[in-house]
């Protein structure tokens, strides 16, 4: 969720370069030369441009999205293309939700609510995916875990002791302040609506009134502030009580070495062949466990149904893996979902997780390299703390090499995240970034996209920008199914658009960095190029 940090009042024409291309098409690139030059949509986005913003394109919208809405217009038309399974390894999705219950994976071979495992994968009832979480729903974070359960080595011990007792910390102060303000604020609320007389009033309202009482103009004081954060009071108020349950839940789960959230589950975590646990059913649980939903429609939510949004990719079969709790995922259920998604026909697979600790890593990587063995594209979100991911400080699990060395397998790619204003601020304050961790950047700030009980919201994260990647990915698979996942990487990779101008991270202008200094490609994702040389490869006219 977005906590926002509340502090109480104190005293021409874009030029292109043009490429041959095929079919009627042509490669787009942005040249340096003129970066400068670049009409900036200085406007604020209409309603319709923030809800699909991230299918924008660059040369005619001055929007830095995937020019989905082009491919598809200039590109696709009414093509269908083969059928691509997609497995979305999360926290569950709504099965029943309106755009995405006419794009799910059903598995054919096995006969629902019988109980049994009628094809035989191991797995009973698993119509739709499966449920590798059980009843269980909040977790700890893995940190905490190695605390408690002294899962390392004694300088990683150390490392996850230093951090549990730092974050504890903070989530108490957060919390505390949290309490602080919000009593402030509506003590301020209170007394505002008793002086007017009413029970609503906006900015307006407050702006007019005229008092000598210094009590009455500190509550006024507090309350200006606080339009500087919503539209109006009660919107603040909510989110402070939200910051409160958010805090509140740091501190009753992920950080509470006491808490055991495994056990609805039955199975020992960090015991591989413990297997035969969780069920067939990949819903959400709960309707805050909102992720896997948000994630699912951005790669595949139906397109022509008339309702919602529309999905990047047109033709999938979305695979529901439910494996990721509230708080740090298990390296077993990851690897273990990594391999079911592979076993049952998945060519890409949508990983929006992460996590600084991961005791058993050696089993994700297995299961990566089985992946790869077996073609399948994984999709990677590069993660939410502003981090160079390249510093070794700063891990970030799962990953495709162990300490900054070679790629262990060429079939995983790292998303980081953009928002939606071109230039220098371009990518997101909270995207982690790296020129050897990060592949390639994608829409990733307030993206609109699906919710449990047919709902649609705004979300923030390089966990949506990893699905916009899988929908190109999938839309690739679709159209030039002959390609390999390797290839597919690639293409992603070297067709995006060249970003050479100035570019801030983590929020902080002073480390103004550029893009092929932040990620591996120095590019962002663009579906349009990236079918206009996929096509390329698939007729032997060029290599990746």
């Amino acid at each position: 969720m977005k906590i926002r940090f509340f502090k109480l009042l104190c005293g021409p024409a874009l030029g292109i370069l043009i490429l041959s291309g095929c079919g009627g098409t042509s490669l787009i690139l942005t040249p340096v030369e003129n970066i400068d030059n670049v009409p900036l949509k200085i406007t604020e986005l209409s309603e319709s441009e923030k809800r699909s913003w991230g299918h924008a394109d660059l040369t005619t919208d001055t929007i830095p999205g995937m020019s989905v809405n082009r491919a598809y217009r200039d590109i696709i038309g009414t093509k269908k293309g083969k059928k691509v399974i997609v497995a979305v390894i999360d926290s569950g999705m709504d099965l029943e939700h309106e755009d995405l219950d006419g794009v799910l994976w059903t598995n054919k071979r096995e006969r629902p609510g019988n109980g049994k495992d009628d094809d035989k994968n191991g797995y009973v009832d698993d119509i739709h995916g499966y449920n590798f979480l059980g009843a269980s729903y909040n977790e700890q974070l893995e940190f905490t875990r190695i605390v408690k359960l002294k899962l390392a080595d004694a300088d990683t011990q150390l490392k996850a002791k230093s951090q549990l007792d730092s974050e504890s910390s903070q989530a108490k102060q957060n919390k505390q302040q949290y309490e602080q303000i919000l009593q402030t604020v509506k003590n301020a609320d209170e007394a505002v609506k008793k002086h007017l007389g009413k029970d609503t009033y906006d900015k307006e309202d407050i702006t007019q009134i005229k008092t000598e009482d210094q009590a009455m103009q500190q509550h006024i004081g507090v309350l200006m502030q606080m339009y500087s954060f919503a539209d109006s009071i009660p919107e603040v108020l909510e989110e402070l009580k939200d910051g409160i349950n958010y805090f509140s839940e740091q501190l009753n789960y992920h950080l509470n070495a006491e808490f055991d959230g495994r056990k609805p589950v039955g199975d020992n975590p960090y015991d591989f062949d413990d297997k035969g646990y969780g069920n067939g059913n990949p819903q959400n649980m709960l309707k805050d466990e909102s992720h896997g939903t948000h994630v699912a429609g951005i790669i595949g939510a139906e397109r022509d149904n008339g309702v919602g949004m529309k999905g990047v990719a047109n033709n999938v079969a979305l695979m529901s893996l439910r494996a990721v709790p509230n708080g740090d995922e298990y390296d077993k259920d990851i690897a273990l979902a990594i391999r079911y998604a592979v076993d049952n026909g998945a060519k890409v697979i949508n990983a929006s997780f992460g996590k600084s600790f991961s005791p058993n890593a050696d089993w994700v990587y297995d299961a990566i390299k089985y992946a790869a063995e077996k073609d399948v594209l994984i999709v990677h979100a590069a993660g939410n703390d502003g981090n160079d991911l390249d510093n070794p400080a700063n891990p970030n699990f799962p990953n495709d090499q162990i300490n900054n060395g070679p790629e262990f397998a060429d079939n995983v790619i790292t998303v980081g995240a953009l928002a939606s204003k071109y230039g220098s601020e371009m990518v997101a304050s909270y995207s982690n970034y790296g020129a050897i961790n990060v592949d390639v950047f994608a829409p990733g700030s307030d993206i609109y996209s699906t919710q449990p009980g047919n709902k649609y919201e705004f979300s923030n994260g390089t966990s949506f920008a990893a699905p916009g990647v899988s929908g190109i990915a999938a839309l690739i698979r679709s159209h030039y199914p002959k390609l390999t996942a390797s290839e597919v990487k690639k293409i992603i990779m070297t067709s995006g658009l060249r970003v050479k101008t100035s570019i801030i991270v983590s929020g902080d202008a002073s480390k103004a960095s550029y893009m092929d200094k932040i990620s591996k490609s120095g590019r962002i994702a663009n579906a349009y190029n990236a079918l206009i040389m996929a096509e390329q490869v698939a007729k032997g006219k060029l290599k990746v």
